[in-house]
């Protein structure tokens, strides 16, 4: 499969780092260029590119960068991109810790919803939840008991199928966690976010969930 991934950070690089080991075409960019992604890239095997060549003649992308940065994104960055891409949203929303106030958020928009609203691109939510560090090193394979599961939320039946099967590739059991309006029930303060949930960790975890969001997840 080819992916490109937006955002080489500690998600974005663990990303790459897997994606790349299981023979996957992988083109990683960020929004310092190219050339600071060598590192990476001779890690890796990944290509390091513009953002603009992220999302030129891929299968999947995955935007995983700071949700204030996601207006920064060039205008039109998806235009050209096919409606059968797969667009990937692995931000989380830390109005104290990073990103300011997003009013729309604050006032209960699904962090993805309007992540999807600010791409003008349906997207499916999925490695949020779980660090980085554990994203890299703790896949299992297949039937592992107490193997770690990952909530994969959105609105396009095919495309979260797609998403399933490659949270499986990578070690992990994947969990529908319904459309993109549910996705709030894996957002930052949540009983599944940050807790390596089984399959049943997980579902339960998902059904427990408050919409209200937690002092400490809300700008000040």
């Amino acid at each position: 499969m080819k992916i490109g991934i937006i955002g080489a950070g500690n998600i974005g690089g663990n990303l790459t780092r897997r994606f790349t080991a299981l023979g996957h075409e992988v083109s990683v960019a960020n929004s310092r260029g190219p050339e600071t992604l060598a590192s990476l890239s001779q890690e890796t095997g990944a290509k390091a590119v513009s953002v603009a060549e992220a999302v030129r003649d891929k299968d999947l992308i995955i935007v995983t960068i700071p949700q204030k940065s996601i207006p920064n994104l060039p205008a039109g960055l998806f235009d050209g991109v096919g409606p059968d891409v797969v667009v990937i949203d692995t931000g989380n929303y830390y109005p104290q810790q990073r990103d300011d106030r997003i009013e729309e958020i604050e006032n209960g928009t699904p962090e993805s919803r309007w992540v999807e609203g600010q791409l003008g691109r349906p997207v499916i939510k999925a490695f949020n939840n779980i660090y980085a560090r554990h994203l890299l090193e703790r896949g299992q394979p297949r039937g592992t008991p107490g193997r770690i599961a990952l909530p994969v939320a959105g609105d396009d039946p095919k495309a979260k199928d797609i998403v399933l099967q490659l949270v499986d590739e990578l070690g992990f059991d994947g969990i529908d966690a319904g459309g993109l309006d549910e996705s709030w029930r894996q957002q930052p303060g949540t009983p599944a976010y940050g807790t390596d949930h089984d399959a049943e960790g997980v579902r339960r975890a998902l059904s427990e969930a408050s919409r209200e969001r937690k002092p400490e997840w809300l700008a000040k």
